[in-house]
C-alpha cells in the first residue's frame, strides 16, 4: 500500500505533471514542425523520392555521365582506334554508294573490370567468356551486316570458337628439311588442321571483304570511351545502325581520382572501399549517341521469378527495342527476345548448332522492318 501511494503522489505531483506536459508539448511541436515541412514545397521533392526509390534509381543525369568522362583516364591508343574506325566506315560509305546501303552492328562481348590502383594490381572483374558475342558476330557477318566487334582481351574471338582450348602449340608438328641448311616448317597436326584452316579462311573472307573491325577493351573506362567513339562514328547510318550490347558491363566503379596510385597493401588491414555507380549509358546511347540506330540490350539474372520484369523494366527505362533475356543456368540453351508487347523464347536445337544462329536471324528480320518503317 505504502508503494502504491508513493507511486500515485510521484503521479500527481503537480509540478512534475506540469514538466511531462511541457515535455510532450516540445516533442510534439517538434514532429509537427517536422511534418509541417513536409506538407510545404519540401514535400513534393520528399514524395518525388520516395517513388523514385520504388521504381529503381533515376537515369542517369548528363553530370554524372560527364563527371565519369572526365575523370577517366586517357584512352589507350585512341588516335589509332579512331583512325580504323574511320577508314572502316569510310569503306563501308563508299560500299554503300556503289551498291545496296551496308548495315552496320556494334557487337560488344566480354566483361569489363574496375581497377582498384591506377598501376593496377588488383580489380574486380564482370564474368563473360565473350562466347554469344564471338557467335553472333559470325552470324551477323554471314547476313551481310559490317561487324565492330568491341571485345576484352582475352575472350572468345570469332571464328576461334571451335578450335581446341590447349595451347596453339600443340596444333603444329616441327619437320626439318636439310637439304642445303636447316629449314624449319610449321605444319598443323592432322586432327585439327579442319578447323584451322576454315577459321584462317572466314577470319580473312570477313577482314578483307571490309565487314569486321576489332577494337580490344579490358577497364570499365576503356569500354565506355569506346563504345562512344564507335557510336559517334556510326551516326551516319542511322536506322541501318545497330547495337548489340552482349558484353558484362561492370555497375559499380572506383573513381579515377578516388584511387589509389600504387599497389593496395594488405599490411594496412581489412580493405574498406566505397563502390561509385556507373552511369547507364544504355539511355545516352539512345537519346545522344545514337538516336537513330536499333539497339539491343541483354538482361542476365540468376533468378528466373524477376529476369522478366527486369527485362521489361530496362526495355522501358532506356529505350531499348529489344532486350534478349537469359539465366545464368541456361543461358547457353535458351534466351527470351522481349519486345513492347511480345516475348519469343529462341531455343538452341542440339549440339551442333548455334543458339546465336537463330538469335541472329529474328533480329535481323526485326532490323529490318525498323528500316522500312523508318525507324518508328
Amino acid at each position: 500500500m505504502g508503494g502504491a501511494s508513493s507511486r500515485r503522489a510521484v503521479d500527481d505531483n503537480p509540478k512534475k505533471k506540469k514538466k511531462t506536459e511541457g515535455k510532450k508539448r516540445d516533442q510534439y511541436v517538434t514532429f509537427g514542425g517536422l511534418f509541417r515541412a513536409v506538407d510545404s514545397p519540401l514535400r513534393q521533392d520528399f514524395l518525388a523520392r520516395i517513388m523514385d526509390s520504388r521504381n529503381g534509381p533515376e537515369a542517369p543525369q548528363e553530370s554524372n555521365v560527364k563527371s565519369f568522362f572526365n575523370s577517366a583516364p586517357p584512352l589507350r591508343d585512341g588516335d589509332l582506334i579512331c583512325n580504323k574506325l574511320k577508314e572502316f566506315m569510310d569503306r563501308i560509305s563508299l560500299s554503300s554508294e556503289n551498291g545496296s546501303p551496308v548495315r552496320v552492328v556494334c557487337v560488344t562481348s566480354g566483361g569489363t573490370t574496375v581497377p582498384l590502383e591506377q598501376r593496377c594490381v588488383r580489380y574486380i572483374d564482370n564474368f563473360s567468356s565473350g562466347h554469344r558475342g564471338a557467335a553472333s558476330t559470325e552470324y551477323f557477318v554471314k547476313a551481310g551486316y559490317a561487324v565492330i566487334f568491341v571485345y576484352r582481351r582475352g575472350s572468345c574471338q570469332p571464328y576461334c570458337r571451335y578450335l581446341p582450348q590447349d595451347s596453339f602449340l600443340e596444333f603444329f608438328d616441327l619437320t626439318e628439311d636439310s637439304t642445303i641448311q636447316v629449314y624449319c616448317i610449321l605444319q598443323v597436326c592432322q586432327s585439327h588442321a579442319t578447323m584451322v584452316k576454315k577459321a584462317i579462311r572466314d577470319y580473312r573472307k570477313a577482314v578483307e571483304e571490309g565487314l569486321l573491325l576489332k577494337i580490344p577493351f579490358t577497364t570499365i573506362f576503356e569500354y565506355l570511351q569506346i563504345l562512344q567513339m564507335v557510336a559517334k562514328s556510326m551516326s551516319w547510318t542511322a536506322t541501318r545502325g545497330m547495337f548489340y550490347l552482349a558484353a558484362a558491363v561492370s555497375d559499380f566503379y572506383v573513381p579515377w581520382e578516388s584511387m589509389a596510385e600504387h599497389k593496395i597493401q594488405s599490411a594496412a588491414g581489412p580493405l574498406d572501399m566505397r563502390l561509385t555507380q556507373v552511369p547507364k549509358m544504355l539511355s545516352v546511347l539512345r537519346k545522344e549517341w545514337a538516336p537513330s540506330a536499333f539497339c539491343i540490350s541483354f538482361k542476365l539474372e540468376t533468378d528466373p521469378g524477376i529476369l522478366l520484369q527486369k527485362a521489361d523494366m530496362a526495355m522501358r527505362k532506356y529505350g531499348m527495342h529489344v532486350v534478349v533475356a537469359n539465366e545464368l543456368a541456361t543461358y547457353k540453351e535458351e534466351v527470351i527476345i522481349v519486345t513492347k508487347g511480345r516475348r519469343t523464347a529462341v531455343r538452341r536445337h542440339n549440339k551442333e548448332t548455334d543458339l546465336e544462329e537463330q538469335l541472329v536471324y529474328l533480329l535481323d528480320e526485326m532490323h529490318y522492318e525498323y528500316i522500312k518503317q523508318g525507324g518508328a
